[in-house]
């Protein structure tokens, strides 16, 4: 079977994820001046659009075009050929060629997996009720903020970033939300502990009870074959009528493993992105890359992430090498509290929290006496400081912190002057 998009003159660069990964690695390419076929192929209906304002401004407003990335016309302009919906089922490395699920046989010259991560779903019986809703798509948010339509007695599961933002967003509007948080306190895989004492108090003057340090065992059905309560593992019940599983994500690797590339919580690749197949690359959410700092592999749930390693293999693919080494920043709209992190704070040893007015608030983690990164609530000045005083080459110190008394503003442009 002769590959569909195949030509005298190559079969181009296929990208299998429509998400913003996806999308500004198509962008890239074109602004790089790549001429070749680029072909997107997404398992959702639609044009490429923003994950984030899901949880946020989209659950409250439902415009499905506000949170598009581009309209129809840039992708004809562009000559990028989208595939959507459509499903990628299976990767041939040897003849260079995508399957679809409708039987469609797409041949490349170079793949990029784009192919994000999916819902962690829990053992816990009862959650295929009609009601038991997750948040991960558009079609997602637009169920939630049907159910949201009349009063509710909600427990969201999981205290990451996705299960709060929501659950400021119910509480906002009326409902009565619970999270269930099975660690010892909020947001804990990405903020210091001070942080989630910051959000604990935070949400519950939202009026959010939050329940830490036991997950939920069990969902409750009733005689309408609807969730009415959830069980957790010390015996508490906690009666509902929504459920919201915020549970995490896992990346999707399953294209990849069946085709033999490496996966190592995720698709394994170099610092230019490049998996062990010099005809495939991998970005965004699926991705284990190499720390730029620390050497070992991590995996970012990050669009910044996502959009930077897009740059790098565009760059890649039109002989302009360059290696990931950007500064990871994250952020979190929470009600009317704006989380932003620059750096990574994993393994950090030492935290030195500081309060300023107006519900302005910083963290700085250290380890062994070096700066990992700094977390802000509301303080957006002092993230954009403190990207760029990571990106130095030169680490900071406490110390140096110390000496301006954590004017992280001040700090760098001290520093700038005196390197020119």
């Amino acid at each position: 079977m002769t590959p569909e998009n195949g030509n005298r003159n190559g079969n181009g660069i296929v990208i299998i994820g429509t998400g913003q990964g996806g999308f500004q690695l198509a962008a890239c390419l074109r602004q790089e001046g790549y001429q070749g076929s680029i072909t997107m192929i997404g398992d959702e209906p639609g044009l490429p659009y923003q994950r984030p304002p899901l949880s946020k401004a989209y659950l409250k407003e439902g415009r499905l075009e506000a949170i598009q990335l581009r309209p129809d016309s840039f992708y004809e302009r562009n000559a990028i050929r989208l595939m959507t919906p459509e499903r990628a089922i299976r990767l041939d490395r040897q003849g260079k060629t995508v399957e679809t699920l409708t039987g469609g046989l797409i041949g490349y010259d170079h793949l990029v997996l784009a192919t994000g991560a999916r819902n962690t779903i829990p053992p816990i019986a009862g959650l295929g009720a009609a009601n038991v809703f997750s948040l991960r798509t558009s079609s997602d948010a637009d169920r939630l903020r049907d159910g949201l339509g009349v009063k509710r007695q909600i427990v969201v599961i999981g205290g990451g970033f996705i299960g709060l933002e929501f659950a400021a967003v119910a509480a906002s509007g009326g409902h009565d939300v619970t999270v269930v948080e099975a660690g010892s306190r909020l947001m804990a895989r990405a903020v210091s502990p001070a942080i989630s004492e910051h959000f604990r108090a935070f949400h519950e003057a939202l009026g959010t009870r939050i329940v830490l340090g036991t997950g939920a065992a069990g969902v409750t059905i009733g005689s309408e074959a609807t969730a009415v309560g959830v069980t957790l593992a010390d015996g508490t019940d906690l009666p509902c009528d929504m459920i919201l599983l915020a549970a995490g994500v896992r990346p999707n690797v399953e294209l990849a493993v069946a085709a033999g590339l490496a996966v190592n919580n995720g698709i394994v690749v170099d610092s230019t992105l490049l998996t062990e197949d010099p005809c495939i690359s991998a970005l965004g959410d699926c991705t284990a890359f190499p720390d730029p700092v620390r050497g070992d592999l991590i995996r970012l749930e990050s669009v910044q992430a996502a959009s930077d390693q897009a740059r790098i293999i565009a760059k890649r693919l039109t002989d302009k090498p360059s290696s990931h080494d950007a500064v990871p920043w994250f952020w979190s709209d929470q009600g009317d509290w704006k989380l932003q992190i620059a750096g990574l704070g994993t393994g950090a040893d030492e935290d030195i929290a500081i309060e300023q007015a107006a519900a302005r608030k910083l963290v700085f983690r250290f380890k062994m006496g070096q700066l990992l990164a700094v977390e802000t609530i509301n303080c957006p000045g002092e993230h954009m400081a403190a990207r760029q005083l990571l990106r130095r080459s030169q680490p900071v110190t406490r110390a140096m912190l110390e000496e301006w008394q954590f004017d992280l503003g001040g700090l760098a442009k001290a520093l700038k002057e005196l390197t020119g």
